[in-house]
């Protein structure tokens, strides 16, 4: 069979399928039409930077995935978005050139108006998809920047930034977390959930120290205003989770430090270090209405109930028995519910809260739902952690969800929550730091109380319970 003479509509149209096939080719392997179109020193100099550009960005992403540490001291760097962007659009616009020059070189001539509509609708198609995955990563830079910079306490001077670790001769820290509930029904915040997480540097075992909300008589360290206002021995007249709300309404005259982020976080970190006999090195407040969007943006929480528990203001609401995926309004009902209960037992299920989602966050989770995580955490975490201490308080959280939790419940009856007879509180508190990070084994456990059937960390001894055993 005889083909038309050389410029029919055969030839031509094998010519434009060539030049899209060198052109599609070039945009995964750029330089390869250059090379077809004999221009060889271009097109080995532009495949040769390509593979080695190709090279280290693999080399860099299995570094980065398999290295939190790394990824947190990346993501803490305060011009890190900016160079990531420049990059990014630099990139995919040296990138896009070279498809379009393919075409150039490999386009039949003389080109006519089908080869042309067909040029322009594959560059298009091919250049808008290489753009695409780059203004992803520009976008996730700024996100992630974005939700470090409203979470994380702001930058220090960099004489003050930590070095290999922040802290130097330690074997442990201890970490606050508050929950603050700022109800409808209610003015200002409350603290009603107050957590001191002492945590063993090196093998990750974690101690809980809950603190009730409705301690009464709290000291305040000296030379303070608020113990100036407020002298021993019956100066508060309030609860404890009233010590933020009141710093709050009157920052510059009983704050610790009134320039910190947060006063009233910041000095309430203080009063409950002074109060337990500890320095406590960070704080991190929830506020609980956010709660649940946090805990819908990690997919819920699978949490094993034993018990029925009821929550809403006329028990109307049930949480039936079973292991169950919760949504985030079920785990904020589970972690705050009184309902046929009382403050301790829901103390016991906020341990067992923390330990379930400790274990079940991934860092193949926190990618797959990135943003609805990051918008949930702007909106409901602050804390005062320094963006430079983040790689290294990473590489402890890894290790911490691996480790041992216990508890230690500062209620009744060990502790008289009316009349608090705080030397003995830092002596159970001094105890329970002391024995963290020791190997506690099966007997050692053994030894303790059972948990009342209604509370899961439900506790009536004086020495940390492992969470293990206590949440089921």
């Amino acid at each position: 069979m005889a083909y038309p003479a050389e410029g029919g509509r055969r030839p031509r149209f094998w010519a434009t399928a060539r030049a899209a096939l060198w052109t599609s080719a070039s945009a995964l392997l750029p330089g390869l039409a250059h090379l077809r179109a004999g221009k060889r020193a271009a097109g080995a100099g532009i495949l040769g930077g390509f593979l080695l550009l190709a090279t280290a960005a693999g080399a860099s992403f299995y570094q980065l995935r398999s290295d939190l540490s790394w990824q947190a001291w990346l993501a803490a760097q305060p011009y890190w978005v900016e160079a990531v962007a420049i990059g990014a659009v630099a990139l995919a616009t040296l990138w896009s050139s070279i498809i379009i020059r393919s075409w150039q070189l490999t386009r039949p001539r003389p080109e006519r108006w089908g080869s042309r509509a067909v040029g322009a609708v594959l560059v298009t198609v091919l250049c808008t998809a290489l753009i695409v995955p780059f203004a992803f990563v520009v976008r996730t830079a700024v996100t992630l920047h974005s939700t470090l910079t409203s979470v994380l306490a702001p930058a220090e001077p960099a004489s003050q930034a930590a070095a290999d670790t922040p802290w130097p001769h330690r074997s442990h820290i201890n970490v606050l977390l508050l929950g603050g509930d700022a109800g409808d029904n209610r003015y200002g915040l409350r603290t009603d959930t107050m957590i001191v997480a002492n945590i063993d540097i090196d093998s990750g075992d974690t101690v809980l120290i809950s603190v009730p909300r409705n301690l009464e008589n709290v000291p305040f360290p000296e030379g303070t205003a608020l113990a100036e206002r407020y002298p021993e021995p019956y100066g508060f007249d309030d609860l404890l989770n009233e010590v933020y709300q009141t710093v709050a309404e009157e920052p510059e005259e009983l704050a610790i430090n009134p320039d910190a982020p947060d006063p009233a976080a910041d000095t309430l970190k203080h009063v409950i270090g002074h109060a337990l006999g500890i320095s406590i090195d960070y704080y991190a407040l929830v506020d609980l209405r956010g709660f649940a969007d946090l805990i819908d943006a990690i997919g819920g929480v699978v949490v094993p109930v034993e018990e029925p528990i009821r929550y809403g203001r006329r028990g109307e609401g049930l949480l039936e028995p079973g292991e169950r995926r919760m949504s985030g309004k079920e785990a904020l009902w589970y972690s705050r519910s009184r309902t046929d209960s009382d403050d301790y037992a829901r103390m016991g299920r906020q341990g067992c809260l923390l330990k379930y989602v400790a274990e079940q966050t991934n860092p193949v989770t926190v990618l797959r739902r990135f943003d609805e995580l990051a918008d949930a955490t702007q909106r409901t975490l602050t804390s005062d952690i320094p963006p430079s201490h983040l790689p290294a308080l990473v590489d402890l959280a890894r290790r911490v969800s691996q480790a041992r939790m216990h508890t230690l419940q500062l209620s009744p009856p060990q502790v008289t929550t009316a009349h608090p007879d705080w030397t003995e509180i830092r002596t159970l508190v001094d105890r329970a730091i002391r024995s963290n990070g020791e190997d506690h084994g099966p007997a050692d456990t053994a030894k303790q109380p059972s948990p009342s059937p209604d509370s899961p960390g439900r506790q009536i001894g004086k020495k940390p319970v492992s969470l293990d055993r206590l949440c089921p």
